[in-house]
């Protein structure tokens, strides 16, 4: 039996409680942090920087076709196909522009799932929202408390996604100067580079999270930093996975800086 993936899981949540939102900004979520396949028309990608997806018709308007396994698309082409490996968030960028929808493990999957031109364009939308950029002093660190099982979930799987990146993170409640308090995700030994992709990916999360009002600062912080002593003290800590050398760098996989997004041919 084949293995279920994290899109599968998601999904089944989400058609298991039809009525959760939640549940649905959860299969969301997890379409836009994946690694997926996109279908392309031939291996021959012309000019530098641009993709050409196969466009298939269905009832009059185009859809475009991903996969969260290389398998799962060799088994929909039957055989070896060409595809770029691009993230759902990157996927969603160059559809919405061009009215195009996306079928998600068509035919070889149970997660399968046709998503309107609407639905991308939702999508797309949703992880446009840049994260904004603030200055504040800490006064001091606490342990977090009151943010739900979800969300920690969330962070977990997205932080896990981001391998090689960071070496880890701690996540603490904070009181500021001035009183106010909140929760801040510090980020350690992050690669230079990284810390706009890192601050996205949390920024992500909270917009699938759900929650009214969801806050959560990140900061970046040296292992050397004493700070980062005090973030240990009293932190909820991730550990990031090492990723291989090849895919340390920021961007390096194609197409997944979402800074650099690909164009369609």
């Amino acid at each position: 039996m084949a293995e279920e993936t994290l899109l599968d899981a998601a999904h089944q949540a989400m058609e298991a409680a039809p009525e959760d939102g939640q549940a649905r900004l959860a299969f969301y979520e997890r379409l836009a942090a994946g690694e997926l396949f996109l279908l392309l028309e031939s291996e021959d990608e012309g000019e530098e920087g641009t993709v050409s997806p196969r466009v298939f018709t269905i009832e009059g308007q185009g859809y475009v076709l991903a996969f969260d396994r290389e398998e799962r698309l060799a088994r929909f082409a039957e055989g070896p196909a060409p595809y770029a490996a691009l993230s759902g968030r990157v996927i969603a960028g160059i559809l919405a522009p061009e009215g195009l929808g996306m079928g998600v493990n068509l035919e070889v999957a149970p997660s399968a799932i046709l998503l309107p031109p609407e639905a991308v364009a939702w999508l797309h939308g949703t992880l446009s929202q840049a994260p904004d950029e603030t200055e504040a002093r800490a006064q001091s660190f606490h342990a977090p408390a009151g943010l739900p099982e979800s969300l920690l979930g969330a962070l977990d799987a997205r932080l896990a996604s981001a391998a090689g990146l960071a070496e880890l993170v701690y996540l603490v409640g904070v009181t500021y100067e001035g009183g106010a308090k909140g929760h801040m995700l510090g980020i350690v030994d992050a690669v230079p580079g990284a810390e706009g992709a890192l601050a996205r990916a949390v920024a992500d999360v909270l917009s699938f999270s759900g929650l009214e009002a969801a806050a959560l600062d990140v900061a970046f912080f040296r292992g050397s930093d004493p700070v980062a002593a005090r973030l240990a003290r009293v932190g909820l800590r991730f550990d990031l996975p090492k990723a291989q050398e090849a895919a340390q760098t920021p961007g390096a996989s194609p197409g997944m800086d979402p800074d650099r997004p690909p164009r369609l041919k």
